[in-house]
């Protein structure tokens, strides 16, 4: 059959580093990450430039991601009824002006009301780009693929933000102005991506019949265990590793701001590399086997690190942890994809999107809770505590040796 009717398949995956369907597919996902991973580092910049107070600045990247939390389920809903390009093009146009409209903005709120703006083109970005991915391939090509995917992302939150504190250093408004990118990336979804054929199935149904099928589907234990399991991950990653991490090395290692910079890009570079290999280690490894190893060594190397008393030694860690998470993270979305029903997909992954940003919301609550209580070593062990169960309960409720597609 036609690539353009079915998904790639296991005989190709040796192939799949030089498909240029997925490369512009992982540029989707580019683009909306750089709407946070280049920002960053010029946040101080924007607050001194507009006399910002402190306790508010936050709020610069909230208008963002607001959008993605509420606006997900929505436009996978619709991605499903409608198709994915209906709504992936105004999505990346809209980023793009919303861009170019914070770079001119000249004043706090004004600056704050773009960036809702551009949120609301971010919002499908991700979830519409995984399930595009899922849709043109299968098996463990399809884990190859997230692997591929992940490992990408890994990459720009190394570079994104030098490059964005480079471009800060002239001016923080030309920062804003990558989301220009989003442009060339919408000509080259309209003129050259090929898709398989959308099947019919949910573009006939009314919203609530397929609100009310999706529900259904999600009560599957199954699903509710994946769910579950992604939660986590961004639990854990954003409380303990990328809050406390800095925190235990700032004020017990009396590290510099440098030096915890360079431990966090060493582990999103042991990230990037180890998740480019995924589809390797699938030869040998189910996705859930290695999930699970993921989550053992996501808590292993968090139960290492309060006895690290030397700030180089931290990198590894971070390194196993870096590693721990490219072995869970594409896996999961691989897993997830898989057991979503034709039809619904996209609405499975903007499910996928909406929940990994409840972990990273409730992340640093968890993490707070557990230093008041026990301190910065408490949060290190109680956090490694929690990877343990969360690979108890994966395993408990995905008891099938197989994923299962439900209906």
């Amino acid at each position: 059959m036609s690539s353009l009717s079915r998904k790639v398949n296991n005989k190709n995956a040796n192939n799949i580093t030089f498909d240029g369907n997925l490369f512009l597919i992982i540029s989707i996902s580019l683009i909306a990450t750089s709407g946070v991973l280049s920002i960053n580092p010029i946040v101080p910049i924007i607050a001194q430039s507009l006399n910002i107070p402190t306790e508010q600045i936050g709020m610069l990247m909230t208008s963002f991601l607001l959008p993605t939390t509420f606006g997900s389920l929505i436009f996978g809903a619709l991605a499903d009824r409608i198709g994915r390009k209906k709504i992936l093009i105004p999505s990346l146009l809209i980023f793009g002006i919303g861009g170019i409209l914070c770079a001119f903005a000249s004043n706090f709120r004004t600056l704050l009301e773009w960036r809702f703006l551009t949120g609301i083109g971010s919002a499908s970005l991700e979830s519409i780009e995984l399930t595009l991915i899922s849709d043109l391939y299968s098996g463990k090509m399809l884990t190859s693929a997230m692997g591929i995917n992940a490992a990408m992302i890994g990459v720009a939150a190394t570079i994104y933000p030098v490059v964005g504190g480079m471009l800060g250093e002239f001016s923080w408004r030309y920062v804003f102005l990558l989301s220009l990118l989003a442009f060339p990336v919408a000509f080259l979804i309209i003129t050259r991506l090929k898709l398989p054929n959308q099947q019919k199935l949910t573009q006939t149904l009314n919203f609530k019949t397929y609100l009310k099928t999706t529900w259904k589907n999600i009560q599957n234990p199954q699903v509710l265990g994946l769910l579950f399991t992604v939660f986590s991950m961004f639990l854990i990653e954003l409380g303990a590793f990328y809050i406390y991490i800095p925190v235990y090395a700032g004020t017990s290692l009396h590290a510099s701001g440098t030096e915890i910079g360079i431990i966090l890009a060493i582990e999103s570079i042991a990230f990037a590399i180890a998740a480019s290999q995924l589809g390797l280690l699938t030869r040998w490894f189910s996705e859930k086997s290695l999930i699970s190893c993921g989550f053992m060594g996501c808590g292993l190397s968090l139960l290492v690190i309060p006895i690290i008393q030397n700030t180089w030694l931290l990198a590894a860690p971070c390194i196993v942890f870096g590693i721990s998470q490219a072995f869970a993270f594409p896996s999961l979305q691989s897993m997830l994809a898989t057991i979503a029903p034709e039809g619904y997909r996209a609405g499975f992954m903007a499910l996928n999107v909406t929940v990994q940003a409840l972990g990273r919301a409730l992340g640093p609550v968890f993490a707070g809770v557990s230093f008041g209580i026990w301190g910065i070593q408490g949060v290190f062990y109680i956090n490694a505590l929690f990877a343990i169960i969360t690979t108890i309960i994966f395993n408990l409720l995905l008891a099938r040796k197989t994923i299962t597609h439900i209906h």
